[in-house]
């Protein structure tokens, strides 16, 4: 850590660092990193067919929607046949969308209402940070780009609540996500007061310039190495905190579904980005290990005109078969798979130890919808992208048993992070095949 002035600064791994984390010993390197987890989410589904890899395991070709991701194929793992049970209807008519955020993560099946009285379940993420969030300064972390009620009718008297929040510290604490990227980056490296932060903003101060001092003592005991490795991480944070900056100064985008608040990128991309970059940056600082990012909320009829779709997502998805209509899906999905693609490419350039960041993560991308116009919840689109550490096998495409609980996917990943659980929401067990 580096401090000054009430600022907190964590540190990426440097190889100064290595005996005490078991690095300088080779057969200790894949123990010394710690596994994170990111999980991502995208809604209203996915247009299937150019989703879906025909093959199966390590020979396969990626459809026109992760064509993004060809760089990184090697380190993908495209998971088919995963189903979310707790998102259909069970007797409760309509409400799929709100269904499909709210049963993503905890594998249970939401209450209908549109009051107070909600109910759901533990999602993943919180599992992980109630048993690993004391190795780090935050349990975990909840972003997002798009606001959304507590409260109110959202989804056919589901509450507006399931359909925009995606973490639940229990079944009735939703944890509701942070979309202003400047909070988020105070929240990750400030530990003052709101009132010191105020200040703090009046001067126009970088967080790097209340700890020059110390990082300057730090750099004359490095080695030419982690000198350059700690110049590109401040670099890194140096570039947020202009980008950040030069959005609060920007006039809000006024439209009549959805204004955006002041302090926020006009760029609907260049906000997805400031977020995945802060996603980078927390895990490599490990001041987190745990992290949602919910791209947009589920049924959201957000444009996309910088990729020439003019009408809403959401209408869209609703295609009715027509094939103008699954072209513009196309394109809406394959524009979010590349900004996955710019996370795990940022993630897959830090060195850490004995490989990337990447490499010592699981990010698990993906919709609790398969195919929008149907509104149905099995053969899932899901992609879990990093090693793992060591414990799974990407390059392929593995297809599992029709109605395998998505669950599944979430109690392995926990194990892999030493998370002992045996069950979440409707799992019947680990998932076979991961590690090859």
């Amino acid at each position: 850590m580096l401090r000054g002035a009430g600022v907190t600064l964590a540190l990426p791994w440097l190889e100064a660092m290595g005996p005490q984390l078991g690095w300088a010993d080779d057969t200790k390197k894949s123990e010394a990193a710690p596994n994170r987890m990111a999980l991502l989410y995208v809604p209203n589904g996915k247009n299937m067919v150019d989703w879906t890899p025909e093959e199966v395991g390590t020979d396969f070709k990626l459809k026109p929607i992760m064509e993004p991701l060809a760089a990184l194929k090697e380190k993908l793992l495209v998971i088919s046949g995963l189903a979310a049970d707790g998102a259909r209807a069970h007797g409760d008519g309509g409400g799929d969308h709100a269904r499909a955020l709210a049963a993503f993560l905890t594998g249970a099946h939401p209450k209908k209402t549109d009051g107070t009285d909600i109910r759901n379940g533990i999602s993943v993420d919180q599992i992980a940070a109630s048993q690993l969030g004391n190795h780090t300064r935050l349990a975990s972390l909840e972003v997002g780009t798009e606001h959304g009620s507590m409260a109110g009718n959202c989804d056919s008297g589901y509450s507006c609540v399931y359909s925009s929040t995606m973490s639940w510290r229990s079944a009735t604490q939703p944890l509701p996500k942070e979309i202003n990227p400047k909070l988020v980056f105070e929240r990750l490296f400030s530990s003052t007061p709101n009132a010191s932060r105020k200040k703090r903003d009046e001067q126009r101060k970088s967080v790097l310039d209340f700890v020059r001092e110390d990082s300057k003592d730090l750099t004359g005991k490095l080695g030419a190495a982690d000198a350059r490795k700690l110049d590109e991480y401040f670099t890194a944070v140096r570039d947020i905190e202009v980008r950040i900056e030069r959005a609060a100064t920007l006039p809000p985008v006024k439209t009549p579904d959805y204004p955006v608040p002041s302090g926020i990128p006009n760029s609907y991309e260049e906000h997805i980005k400031l977020m995945c970059d802060l996603v980078v940056l927390a895990f490599q600082t490990d001041v987190t290990r745990v992290c949602t990012f919910v791209l947009a909320n589920e049924g959201s009829n957000k444009p996309y005109p910088f990729i020439d779709v003019a009408e809403g997502h959401h209408d869209l998805s609703h295609h009715g078969n027509k094939e103008d209509k699954k072209a513009k899906i196309r394109q809406i999905n394959t524009f979010h798979t590349s900004q996955l693609a710019y996370l795990l490419q940022k993630l897959n350039a830090v060195q850490e130890g004995d490989g990337t960041l990447l490499d010592h993560s699981m990010i698990a991308y993906g919709s609790g919808n398969s195919d929008g116009n149907a509104h149905n919840h099995d053969d899932l689109p899901i992609l879990l992208a990093g090693g793992g550490c060591g414990t799974i096998k990407t390059g392929r495409h593995m297809r599992l048993e029709k109605e395998t609980p998505l669950s599944n996917l979430w109690l392995s990943m926990l194990n892999r992070m030493d998370v002992d659980v045996a069950k979440l929401g409707d799992s019947t067990g680990d998932l076979p095949g991961l590690a090859g």
